[in-house]
């Protein structure tokens, strides 16, 4: 159950509701709520949420990744986090985005990157050193520079960051699933 309650459009000061509209227009969610989630969470500081919600946009909406590779860090990232809500929220993304069944079972089960083809296992690595060390080894670097470019590396490693504060955030502040939707991730995961 969430520490804090979830905030509605209504329970905002006027001079913050734009900052729930832009929210909810950026995820194409409907006005008025109620809502549950990170967000609706994150609302109790409106402006944290504005600065939280900018970020998450470009790394989902705007940023060059290419949508399976965002999606394989993503799910790397809540994995290794231990993070369910973004775990069983992203499966489906990953997989309209293309990301192979087996891949999303490798990273489920914790056997990523191993079994994987370089190309796919290198962004689950990447995701798996940073949440776990806090930075990337100079051969998962590299490997990573050599994929997608400077600009790209950069978007990779600020997208795996992003999810890293989101899952601790959600932690922290005890957001969880919404009722009836089924867990996606093992319970020591």
């Amino acid at each position: 159950m969430a520490r804090l309650p979830y905030i509605s459009r209504d329970d905002l000061p006027e001079d913050k509701r734009h900052i729930y509209d832009r929210i909810t227009e950026a995820r194409g969610q409907a006005h008025g709520g109620p809502w549950t989630g990170p967000y609706a969470v994150l609302l109790n500081s409106p402006d944290a949420a504005d600065v939280v919600a900018r970020v998450g946009e470009y790394i989902r909406f705007q940023c060059g990744l290419d949508p399976a590779v965002r999606e394989i860090a993503i799910l790397s990232t809540a994995r290794e986090g231990g993070s369910q809500y973004e775990w069983t929220h992203h499966e489906p993304i990953a997989r309209a985005a293309g990301v192979r069944d087996e891949v999303i079972e490798s990273i489920r089960t914790g056997r990523a990157p191993m079994g994987l083809p370089a190309k796919e296992g290198v962004f689950a690595q990447a995701a798996r050193e940073i949440v776990q060390r806090g930075a990337l080894t100079e051969r998962t670097f590299e490997a990573v520079l050599h994929l997608l470019g400077p600009q790209l590396t950069v978007d990779l490693i600020v997208l795996v960051g992003f999810y890293t504060m989101l899952g601790r955030t959600m932690a922290s502040l005890g957001v969880e699933l919404e009722p009836g939707v089924e867990p996606g991730l093992p319970e020591d995961g």
